[in-house]
């Protein structure tokens, strides 16, 4: 079976950081600016959530509240709340297509989660306790339950367009999968459809209908992706083009701009400032 995820994970490191648990007895807000997305396990209470990036929502039942990138949030409740919460990063920055083809926000009832009831255990067992190890065993925690809940977005088909519909789609899935575990080949349409097991013709606009882009333009966006990611990690423009399949760093710079609106080295700059 395709590993759908695989690709991702060679590239970019997941990472999660608990930075609270217990109960709440007044309102409070979360900034944008903590240092990555959120991810807050309601284990009882109720409450409403405000935010700029989604309506108004209520919390009624232990429930998983997700968002892949920063967001400004706040709870509102009355009576206790008990929180357990971290703060997450998909890799990739803001750019990453990971997190571009999640929903800005997911709220799911954890009994809705069977499959996750033994790391959230995990998880609500350490958080009570104050043992040796007790900040990295909940990290690493939090970490698999970010995978756990990625392959429940992908199987349950949660989203109808999109990356991930792509990659809940069997036979887009494979092309999909070749792209990202081979971004220096020189992939043609011909070659992307032969992967999904479909005509050229049918393959195209079964993918722009999919994903919401063509095939060739996702390889582009994933290569720039890569490409910010290598820069980031101090690696020569010239070298990041071979890496991510371009002949040269010229090649590179130039579609690099058409994406991002930023030679590599300014926009390094502004990431780095």
């Amino acid at each position: 079976m395709t590993d759908r995820l695989a690709g991702f994970f060679n590239q970019y490191a997941l990472n999660a950081r608990m930075f609270f648990t217990g109960t709440l007895c007044s309102n409070i807000e979360f900034d944008e600016n903590m240092g990555g997305g959120f991810l807050h396990l309601v284990r009882k209470g109720k409450m409403k959530v405000y935010s700029p990036k989604h309506a108004e929502v209520s919390i009624e039942e232990p429930s998983l509240l997700f968002y892949p990138s920063p967001a400004k949030h706040q709870f509102v409740f009355d009576g206790d709340v008990d929180l357990t919460c971290a703060i997450i990063d998909l890799g990739g920055g803001s750019n990453s297509i990971l997190i571009k083809a999640l929903p800005t926000m997911l709220l799911l009832p954890l009994n809705k989660l069977p499959m996750l009831a033994n790391t959230l255990g995990l998880i609500f067992a350490e958080a009570e306790q104050e043992n040796c190890g007790r900040q990295a065993a909940i990290d690493r925690l939090f970490e698999y339950l970010l995978i756990q809940l990625l392959r429940y977005v992908l199987d349950n088909n949660q989203l109808s367009v999109g990356l991930i519909a792509g990659l809940g789609d069997k036979r887009l899935a494979k092309a999909i999968t070749a792209m990202h575990d081979d971004p220096r080949y020189q992939w043609s349409l011909e070659a992307l459809a032969s992967k999904a097991g479909m005509s050229r013709a049918r393959f195209a606009v079964h993918f722009r209908e999919t994903v919401g882009t063509t095939p060739i333009d996702y390889l582009t966006q994933w290569r720039i992706c890569l490409a910010q990611t290598l820069l980031k990690k101090g690696k020569a423009v010239d070298l990041v083009a071979h890496e991510v399949g371009y002949s040269n760093a010229t090649s590179l710079v130039r579609v690099f701009k058409a994406q991002v609106g930023q030679t590599p080295k300014v926009w390094l700059n502004a990431e780095m400032a």
